[in-house]
């Protein structure tokens, strides 16, 4: 049997520590629960490849028409109206060719 300390060997930290500390700090945003049933599976994969597509489109959209001309940013749109107040700041791209 070994006498006295021996090196490197040390005990793991417990992980409850971890576990606190991520319950305490619950992930943001809406809960998402895969679909079981065969046809909910396929259903789901083609929105996710719709969606990706769209998007895409829209980005390249974007793209284009930033690299056709100047682009500018004008901000706080919600403050120039007359007895109008928003909660939040909007934000206009403009494109101008």
């Amino acid at each position: 049997m070994v006498q006295g300390k021996t090196k490197g060997l040390q005990s793991k930290a417990s992980s409850s520590r971890q576990a606190a500390k991520a319950a305490a700090n619950p992930k943001k945003g809406k809960r998402y629960i895969p679909p079981k049933k065969i046809a909910l599976v396929k259903q789901a994969s083609t929105r996710q490849s719709l969606t990706a597509k769209i998007n895409k489109t829209i980005e390249r959209q974007m793209v284009s028409a930033a690299s056709a001309g100047k682009l500018t940013i004008m901000k706080n749109t919600a403050d120039t109206y007359v007895g109008r107040t928003s909660s939040h700041n909007t934000c206009i791209i403009s494109f101008s060719s």
